[in-house]
């Protein structure tokens, strides 16, 4: 009875042995496809990441966006249509100023000179004159004159300064030793007159006088005529 017993008991150690062999040859296999399962995912987040670094390297090299282009063209257009011809425009305008401008300043210039050249010699006709040709001497003198002046000066002559002359025997001699511009335009001027006279009334001993006058001149047929005619 003990024999049988140890023989069953082999028996039964026996199999448990190959039932634990058993298990482990099909523990083996599947440790095995566990192992290619994690390499297999490996494999593929490798190919998805290099799928995704030239994705980002594709976007960076791909071309500009058609309207981005688009855009650079028409703000290559707007320069070209409008910028720049209005900065021409601008430029014309500017030049033609300047030339404007210094027309001015040399139109000024040739004003101031020519207006007190003929206030100086039109103030020495106006106060010289003769006994013996007062009314020809005058007369000349009030062709240089223009407006309410030359009428005021026209009555004058004729009522106090020719009969005067005539009977006195008066005469009077006009210098002027300084001028200046005190304004001028290309038909209006203003110019002060220093002036010194020399009267003789018949035999008597001649008199010196200076004053400065204050003379406004307008340019009238091309020529500088007096206007205004005020002592200072």
């Amino acid at each position: 009875m003990r024999v049988e017993n140890d023989n069953a008991t082999e028996q039964d150690d026996a199999k448990v042995g190959t039932a634990e062999a058993t298990e482990s040859e099909d523990q083996e296999p599947q440790k095995a496809g566990h192992e290619e399962s994690r390499d297999a995912e490996n494999t593929r987040d490798a190919a998805a990441t290099t799928s995704d670094e030239s994705d980002a390297e594709e976007d960076a090299t791909a071309p500009e966006p058609a309207e981005a282009k688009g855009r650079r063209i028409n703000w290559s257009r707007q320069l070209a249509y409008t910028v720049l011809p209005g900065l021409a425009l601008l430029l014309t305008v500017a030049a033609g100023y300047l030339r404007w401008d210094d027309s001015s300043i040399g139109g000024s210039a040739t004003a101031r000179t020519e207006s007190v050249a003929a206030a100086k010699e039109s103030v020495i006709a106006l106060l010289s004159y003769q006994p013996d040709s007062v009314e020809k001497d005058l007369g000349a003198a009030r062709d240089r004159l223009t407006g309410t002046f030359r009428d005021s000066y026209s009555q004058l002559i004729q009522d106090v300064v020719i009969p005067g002359a005539r009977q006195r025997h008066i005469s009077s001699v006009a210098t002027v030793p300084a001028a200046a511009s005190v304004s001028a335009s290309s038909n209006h001027a203003v110019a002060l007159i220093f002036v010194n006279q020399t009267t003789v009334v018949g035999t008597d001993s001649p008199t010196d006088s200076a004053s400065c006058v204050r003379v406004a001149m307008d340019k009238i047929n091309r020529h500088w005529l007096i206007s205004g005619f005020d002592p200072v």
